[in-house]
């Protein structure tokens, strides 16, 4: 890392500024840069490979927890600046719910509600079941090896998502090669925008044709809303795109959580012999798996707030980090270890505040079914190639296994 230092007559010296290029990280390593960031304290300055500038970092639990629950620090003021990110495009639009502060966020977020409910869960998961049953029923009659990444994960959470979005059997190959370049990085700006401009015009075709749609999916739902001046069509669009993504999400957690499965011997005989400890572990291995690169999306400061004896100035953008607040040793003892028996586990994985992951109750019912039914229905489930030759996605914003070839 490269650095620069900033002393302010007003105040203590500032932290260093730290240039985080990206790193393809192979397995569930963490990253080396942001372990160092967390051991040089808890308020860090980085800068990121685009974007302008430099921007706070907070990598300890309780100050995670202020900064994403704090009506100080917010997204909307984000759309307006070049901002240092990871990402090499950036254009946001009307009607995100990442980029909304409150009230706004709230109006946003009530036509979609009412499919992300632990009800609306409870009646999709007999569907999802099925459809993840008749995916493992050709894997079954196919034989060993498979991969799990193109026969299960892939599959399943692009059909479960497409189920509760509404997405049309038809499109859904086509919907699922425009997510998966949208969060990818390679191709840079152009390859994403492609991608982006094919989905969000056909988004916005779906929205307009399901206005007057009595259903339950979400873009029925959207059209309705927008037909009834709930919100605009910009805004049910924005909405709508990143509801679509996050199937990706799935795909590759749960990748990196059977790759430890599968690569721990004690841990994979434990979840198959006890099955009451699934729910516990499937909390631990969100805790521990990184499942991203870097940051996500940054804050900016609304006002002067001060923490750790520095000023964050009003217009600074502050990122937090996720994965290291679920390894502070304050909150999560031994947090390098992986102990399913860790109670309680207040982990961070999802979220926290307003920016609570919208779609958390229908990816926690895909990691418990797809953990489930691949633990009792390949018995002897094993790698079907050392854990070195495991290939693993990069260039990518989401991280995770790119094939998991597996035995049985």
């Amino acid at each position: 890392m490269t650095e620069e230092t900033t002393t302010l007559t007003s105040q203590a010296p500032q932290p260093p500024v730290r240039d985080w290029p990206p790193i393809d990280l192979t397995g569930t390593d963490f990253d080396p840069v942001l372990a160092e960031l967390m051991r040089e304290g808890p308020l860090n300055r980085i800068r990121l490979p685009h974007g302008e500038g430099w921007a706070w970092l907070a990598t300890r639990y309780d100050d995670v927890k202020m900064i994403t629950n704090d009506p100080r620090f917010g997204r909307a003021e984000v759309t307006t600046r070049q901002v240092t990110r990871m990402a090499p495009h950036f254009k946001p639009r009307p009607g995100s719910l990442a980029f909304a502060d409150q009230p706004d966020h709230n109006r946003l977020r009530q036509p979609v509600a009412g499919a992300f409910t632990v009800g609306a869960m409870k009646r999709l998961r007999p569907r999802a079941k099925a459809l993840l049953d008749s995916l493992v029923d050709g894997v079954v009659a196919h034989g060993p090896p498979a991969d799990l990444i193109e026969r299960v994960l892939e599959p399943f959470p692009l059909a479960v998502v497409s189920e509760v979005m509404g997405v049309p059997e038809e499109n859904r190959e086509q919907v699922h090669s425009w997510t998966r370049q949208i969060i990818s990085t390679s191709g840079g700006a152009e390859a994403a925008d492609r991608a982006k401009n094919g989905m969000y015009a056909w988004i916005t075709d779906t929205i307009r044709a399901r206005a007057d749609s009595d259903g339950t999916d979400v873009y029925s739902l959207l059209g309705t809303a927008v037909a009834r001046g709930d919100i605009t069509e910009p805004e049910a669009v924005g909405l709508a795109g990143p509801l679509q993504i996050g199937g990706e999400a799935v795909t590759h957690n749960c990748g990196q959580m059977l790759y430890l499965m599968l690569t721990r011997p004690d841990l994979l005989e434990r979840l198959r012999g006890q099955p009451e400890c699934r729910e516990g572990a499937l909390d631990e291995l969100l805790r521990y798996i990184p499942h991203r690169s870097s940051v996500g999306l940054a804050r900016i400061a609304l006002e002067d707030v001060e923490l750790h004896g520095q000023r964050i100035s009003a217009g600074d953008p502050v990122y937090v980090s996720y994965l290291a607040a679920n390894r502070d040793p304050d909150v999560f003892p031994d947090p390098d270890r992986i102990d399913v028996d860790r109670d309680p586990n207040p982990h961070l994985a999802l979220g926290n505040g307003p920016h609570y992951c919208t779609g958390a109750v229908l990816a926690r019912l895909q990691t418990e079914l797809l953990v489930d039914t691949l633990l009792d229905r390949l018995p002897g489930l094993q790698l079907a190639v050392p854990a070195e030759e495991i290939v693993w996605r990069r260039k990518t914003m989401i991280r995770g296994p790119q094939t998991l070839p597996v035995t049985w």
